[in-house]
């Protein structure tokens, strides 16, 4: 006898089709038979060891989460209900062009120190991998909810050339095609750029174009975190676009936004240009999270010249009272590479989070000038995590209605006070663009949030309820469906998400987190 039939529950499938009502089979971690109207029917109904009515609940495919940071929270939090009580089965780690495989021993410690502010410093880490393989193995010991992985870029160039700003030689450029090569066949799904961070942001295209011809030789796709959200953003699209074009790589354009005073309204124009790039034959997605403000480190807003040679550096030249008045030029004056070529506008700095506890009372503060950001990145030694107020809501609409749209938290999990949509991206579509606004329907929301991702991913057997499916699953009520988050209050779970299974196994049963750990790496299949 099969493990568990769900009862009389409304299907949404992930296809963007029409729902049905039906009972759910599920037994060895998969969909094994789906029976329709079963109730209506007349019709003998599977049975099951154990039986679940769904009744007035909505199942549809676990959510795929395409741009996380949990890149340590996964195995430092095993509850991990951050993301499992919304629902999300799924997430995409490596991202932004910085992570912790591949590594040395010099970059672990670079990196580890570089992204204090996503991922907090890691002292409760038990660092026992190199490799992306072996990273892949260690979540294969057990974690709440499944990962798949990116290579990230900035990481690949600090192994083989450092934290020069320069082109890589022959020979730097070599290693770099054989360390991607070799995540690629560890199992990585593609390769992850964070071109407003050092030192990723340092290649030039024809770089990046090379590394992305050994991505597409695997089947895999490209995530840039482009050069410019702000000024120029237009232009930073555009870029990724032909540069991927002329590499003949799958594109995934990471949090798709429009961010600052300079693209209030232009939303339009950023769907005309992937309108034409998809019309031409382009393999293009994106992802977006269903908020306004953004979300990085402080350290992140300084000039790429700041940063180069590393977090040390960066720290040197903060604690030199000439140096820094340069900083603050490019900051306020001319416009900062690392905020987007917009003179940073210090009133939409919020501090959401600091490493050192004595720093606490500046959490959920706007930032009041220069004088603290620096006193801050100092101190803290350039731990503090941002939330960054500067989004249009016509934009964010405008962009999720897209075809090729996707959802992605970008959730920083760091910090006393952290982005709300960290712990409420997937029921926010849900609950507030869904059944409050009518942006999209349930049926359309729902595809995409898990069967275009899973499509993008190449993983045909994830992102749909189907017969054979691995038994990833989500019943939520659609009538309460919220995000408890809120900028206030942003680790409040969600409510209205009663189960969530992953590989057939309960991971929230009756809106609690169980003690199950059915999470296992995702790799890439190959093309």
């Amino acid at each position: 006898m099969e493990e568990l039939v769900i009862r009389d529950a409304d299907v949404v499938d992930g296809s963007g089709e029409p729902s049905y009502r039906a009972d759910v089979v599920v037994d060895g971690g998969r969909i094994v038979s789906i029976v329709k109207e079963a109730a209506d029917a007349g019709c003998q109904r599977p049975t099951a060891r154990r039986e679940l009515d769904a009744e007035g609940l909505v199942l549809s495919p676990g959510f795929i989460d395409m741009h996380a940071h949990s890149d340590l929270a996964l195995l430092r939090d095993p509850d991990h209900s951050a993301k499992a009580a919304q629902g999300v089965t799924l997430e995409v780690l490596g991202q932004d062009g910085l992570s912790y495989a591949p590594v040395d021993d010099r970059t672990l410690a670079e990196v580890r120190r570089a992204i204090t502010g996503w991922n907090g410093y890691g002292d409760d880490i038990d660092f026992d991998w190199r490799t992306v393989g072996e990273y892949l193995d260690r979540l294969d010991r057990g974690i709440a909810v499944n990962a798949a992985y990116l290579i990230p870029q900035g990481t690949v160039r600090m192994l083989a050339v450092g934290w020069e700003d320069r082109e890589a030689t022959p020979a730097e450029l070599d290693r770099m095609r054989r360390l991607v090569a070799e995540g690629m066949e560890q199992g990585a799904v593609g390769m992850s750029s964070g071109l407003t961070y050092t030192p990723g942001m340092y290649a030039k295209d024809a770089e990046l174009t090379e590394l992305c011809r050994v991505v597409a030789s695997y089947g895999g796709y490209y995530c840039p975190h482009h050069r410019s959200y702000g000024a120029g953003a237009l232009e930073a699209y555009e870029e990724m676009v032909a540069l991927t074009r002329e590499a003949g790589c799958s594109l995934h354009l990471a949090h798709a936004t429009m961010n600052f005073g300079v693209n209030k309204g232009r939303a339009p124009e950023l769907i005309a240009l992937l309108d034409k790039a998809l019309a031409d034959g382009a393999d293009i997605s994106l992802d977006t999270y269903p908020y306004t403000p953004g979300s990085t480190t402080l350290a992140a807003l300084l000039p790429s010249w700041a940063s180069e040679g590393g977090p040390e550096e960066i720290l040197r030249r903060l604690a030199d009272d000439d140096t820094a008045e340069r900083i603050r030029h490019h900051l306020e004056v001319v416009g900062s590479d690392g905020c987007h070529g917009v003179p940073v506008e210090w009133e939409t700095i919020e501090i959401s989070g600091v490493g050192d506890p004595t720093l606490a009372d500046h959490v959920g503060r706007r930032v009041d000038g220069w004088a603290t950001a620096r006193m801050l990145l100092l101190a803290d030694r350039l731990a503090p995590s941002i939330i960054q107020h500067v989004g249009h809501e016509e934009n964010v609409r405008q962009i999720m209605r897209h075809r090729v749209h996707t959802g992605g938290s970008d959730g920083i999990l760091q910090g006393a006070k952290p982005h709300p949509r960290a712990y409420g991206t997937f029921p926010h579509y849900l609950g507030h663009y869904v059944r409050e606004l009518g942006v999209l329907s349930l049926e359309e929301c729902v595809a995409h949030l898990t069967g275009r991702p899973a499509a993008r991913l190449r993983l045909p057997d994830r992102g749909l309820v189907r017969e054979g499916c691995k038994a990833d699953l989500v019943l939520f009520d659609s009538a309460t469906v919220a995000a408890g988050s809120t900028f206030a209050e942003p680790r409040t779970l969600p409510t209205g998400i009663p189960h969530v299974l992953v590989d057939g196994r309960f991971v929230i049963e009756d809106g609690h987190r169980t003690d199950v750990l059915a999470g296992r790496s995702v790799r890439r299949t190959p093309s």
